[in-house]
């Protein structure tokens, strides 16, 4: 079943103005679309974008509920073409799809720029760019909007600016209407993460119970002209809205309650207030906003080498032993071959989450769990020699401890992050919006 399908059915049964938005990036995602990009042109967009849509996207062209994405990633142009066919093959050559640009500022002169404070400190190495994109604001899907798209794809956008779009585009409020702008904006930073806020991050088992959470469903924002704001989700789901699932959501990644930054408005959640306004149903109240940031925070991603992964498993009678040995045999062959890495070594089921690289925490546990999985993770500038740390995990299914299994491994490409502070005049947003057929051409 489509997760997005009990949402699409509840708007239509609602009635009234709607839109749906998926919110698919990472901090990191734009980045490794851009690596895809250069492998294939006509790739470097959300990977699930077609089987995201198709199972609602005629319901939404019919019944005039409006798709806002940032699935384009670092290729929004090439993720329009592929809607368009999508659009096309289920029988609606005439869709309207817009596609906003300005967020990919590569060509900016990152020297003259101001890195954001937290990040000044951050070794960047010498790494190729890989990308770099702006949290641009809402204004250029409210500009799509106006121009009477259907599904509006977008890069880096403000999380919150894919719901606040489509709020002042319908109530056609001031874009300095602070006030208001601020109830949309945390409408939007409410629904971003999905389910988290039905109760998907806040369930523990036997101390915070969530109902049906395998059926769990996508939370729906109700917005009013006058500001008022509700929280519930799609009929006939799992999860819960309860004060709490939205207090949990609304403190999530904020540093200061009384300023956080959004590119639209600056929000100020210190008087907020959230009561129950019904079964899975809640207000909030008391949100306030002040003037939009001065600045335009910009993510620039660096080639970060490559890391190789190596685990196997222990399991049964003295397995806690067995896998101590496999580590230590395993950083001793490492060191033997001189390969240039960075090396960690956990036992996951021992200790790992909280340990450090030097491996303190399990080397001094005491727990005798059932089975242990020994990880090593290996960093390097080269991909050879990540990987060749990493395959010595393989080894030890002949040369290491009795009864080592499930061994895999793997490099990956790594990528380093780093956020600078940009003039909002240097961007040049805005929108097209095209026929389906016309993109087919």
């Amino acid at each position: 079943m489509d997760a997005a399908a009990p949402v699409v059915d509840t708007l239509i049964e609602w009635g009234g103005p709607s839109a749906l938005f998926f919110e698919t990036l990472g901090e990191r995602t734009v980045a490794l679309a851009q690596l895809e990009k250069r492998k294939n042109p006509e790739r470097g967009y959300e990977p699930m974008l077609e089987r995201l849509l198709e199972p609602i996207l005629v319901k939404c062209l019919q019944h005039g509920i409006t798709i806002i994405g940032n699935f384009g990633a670092a290729n929004p142009p090439a993720a329009a073409r592929l809607i368009a066919k999508l659009a096309t093959r289920l029988g609606h050559p005439e869709a309207r799809i817009a596609v906003v640009h300005g967020d990919d500022v590569q060509g900016l002169d990152l020297n003259a720029q101001q890195v954001y404070e937290a990040d000044a400190g951050l070794d960047m190495g010498a790494g190729e760019l890989i990308a770099a994109n702006a949290y641009i604001n809402a204004q250029p899907i409210v500009q799509a909007l106006k121009a009477g798209a259907q599904v509006v794809v977008t890069g880096r956008t403000g999380d919150p600016s894919l719901t606040l779009a489509p709020l002042i585009h319908h109530f056609n409020w001031s874009q300095d209407d602070w006030q208001r702008l601020a109830v949309g904006a945390t409408a939007g930073h409410l629904l971003e993460c999905g389910a988290q806020i039905t109760g998907g991050y806040f369930y523990d088992p036997g101390y915070k119970d969530v109902p049906d959470p395998a059926n769990i469903g996508f939370p729906i924002a109700e917005v009013h002209e006058d500001g008022s704001l509700f929280i519930t989700k799609a009929l006939r789901t799992g999860g819960m809205v309860t004060p709490e699932t939205v207090k949990e959501q609304l403190l999530y990644e904020i540093h200061d309650p009384s300023h956080y930054i959004t590119p639209d408005v600056t929000l100020d959640f210190s008087q907020v207030t959230i009561q129950a306004a019904g079964p899975d149903r809640v207000q909030v109240l008391g949100t306030r906003g002040k003037p939009a940031p001065a600045t335009v925070k910009v993510t620039v991603c660096f080639d970060g080498g490559w890391l190789g992964e190596g685990e196997i498993s222990y399991a049964g009678y003295n397995c806690v032993a067995r896998a101590r040995k496999a580590a230590e045999v395993l950083r001793q062959r490492v060191a033997m071959r001189q390969l240039p890495v960075q090396l960690r070594i956990d036992l996951i089921g021992l200790a790992s989450v909280h340990d450090g690289d030097d491996g303190t925490l399990w080397q001094h546990a005491t727990s005798t769990p059932q089975d242990v999985r020994v990880r090593l993770a290996a960093s390097s500038a080269q991909q050879d020699d990540a990987d060749q740390a990493a395959r010595e995990v393989l080894a030890m299914y002949c040369c290491g401890p009795a009864g080592g299994g499930g061994v895999r491994w793997r490099t990956t490409q790594r990528i380093r992050t780093q956020s600078y502070l940009i003039d909002p005049g240097l961007l040049k947003m805005g929108c097209t919006v095209h026929v389906a057929k016309e993109l087919m051409a």
